[in-house]
């Protein structure tokens, strides 16, 4: 038996044994289900804070094997990937060309972010300037033969002067896209520089907007990812749209009832949780395939509080739990982030989070996990 690990709170034994959930099983059947997966820093790179980040490009390919291997589809150069902070349209683009690569290589499923980080992060903007960087990320990921994720702009949020800006950006880039895209809706509480976006403050007015550009262009949308944190909203979106778009939750507090959902519907996922909790999020919604929604829920359900503490307020310093576990999950060698984002949670926050993934059964080695959380708490001198 593992020895116990002291941690800021006291003793914790950790899990003798980790799930059993070996890849190979399939892909899903009843529910489309996308990680976002994170970038894996390299921590030899000599650079500053204010340099390109620097990315080990095997270890970050290495992982979405990893996912691919247990029936995931990959959403990339996603907010997980730390687009917009610490990732550049630079890092991104090279990203997508490699993903792409990997998953023609071995069969994968993925869809790629786009959108507008090339353009400053501030001052003024146009929505020519807007569209126009839009236009260049998705002529990308429709060159290298991926599903385009339309994500929101942090440049359209600045620009755009009420809903009728959004609407017409919208409907242009719809009108050019050669396959359906993806539609994402990523709150303020990802990203404060989204606050109003789709033109209004407004949630029940912001929604008319967001359905609106749906309902104008329904050929043109394979689906919605709403990252709201909403459950009620996300339900009464995905009840308005029209047929055949598919809801696919970004909500990271709701997803296992979002997922089952109800006798008028439910969500797909592309989700920033499944990357720490992939195999285990495969297994149950492979469950949920043979229509046992219980067993479903009595898998997925225990997660929640996971990903409640990863993303508790700053919400968008989530990224820095996923990593976290990443490395005491073996996926990775070190907890270096690209810019340096490892420092933006507590060590006792971390703590936590290496508390409840272990107490899942998340780690495939206890052992390793056990020996780099003491490893960690040896740096910051608390280590007893």
């Amino acid at each position: 038996m593992t020895a116990p690990v002291l941690l800021p709170r006291g003793p914790y034994t950790p899990r003798a044994t980790p799930l059993d959930l070996a890849p190979g099983a399939g892909v899903p059947s009843s529910r489309t289900v996308f990680s976002a997966a994170h970038v894996v820093a390299d921590p030899y790179a000599d650079i500053g804070p204010d340099d390109p980040a620097a990315v080990d490009w095997e270890a970050t390919l290495a992982f979405r094997r990893h996912l691919w291997s247990h029936g995931l589809g990959v959403a990339e150069a996603m907010d997980t990937a730390q687009r917009g902070m610490g990732l550049d349209w630079a890092g991104a683009a090279e990203l997508i060309r490699r993903s792409a690569a990997e998953a023609k290589a071995v069969g994968g499923r993925i869809a790629c972010g786009v959108g507008t980080d090339q353009l400053p992060a501030t001052g003024e903007v146009t929505l020519a300037d807007v569209r126009a960087a839009y236009e260049e990320q998705l002529a990308l990921a429709e060159e290298y033969g991926v599903q385009p994720i339309l994500m929101a702009s942090r440049a359209l949020a600045r620009a755009a002067r009420g809903p009728e800006d959004y609407l017409a950006t919208y409907a242009h880039l719809l009108r050019q896209a050669s396959e359906p895209v993806v539609l994402h809706w990523l709150g303020p509480m990802f990203d404060p520089a989204l606050e109003g976006y789709w033109g209004s403050t407004d949630l029940d007015e912001a929604t008319d907007t967001f359905l609106k550009v749906i309902a104008e262009h329904p050929d043109k949308v394979d689906g919605i990812k709403i990252s709201l944190l909403d459950a009620a909203r996300e339900i009464d979106v995905r009840r308005r749209l029209p047929g055949g778009v598919r809801c696919y939750t970004g909500d990271d507090f709701n997803y296992p009832e979002l997922i089952a959902g109800d006798e008028r519907g439910f969500s797909h996922a592309l989700l920033g949780i499944f990357d720490p909790l992939g195999p285990l999020a495969a297994h149950a919604v492979r469950v949920l395939d043979t229509g046992d929604v219980a067993g479903f829920r009595a898998l997925l359900d225990p997660t929640v509080e996971l990903s409640r503490h990863l993303f508790q307020r700053p919400t968008r310093f989530y990224k820095t739990g996923v990593v976290f576990l990443a490395w005491l999950a073996g996926h990775q060698g070190h907890f270096t982030m690209v810019g340096g984002l490892q420092s933006a949670r507590s060590l006792p926050h971390l703590a936590t989070a290496y508390e409840l993934a272990d107490g899942l059964g998340l780690f495939p080695d206890p052992e390793l996990a056990a020996h780099r959380m003491r490893a960690l708490l040896a740096v910051h001198g608390g280590a007893r």
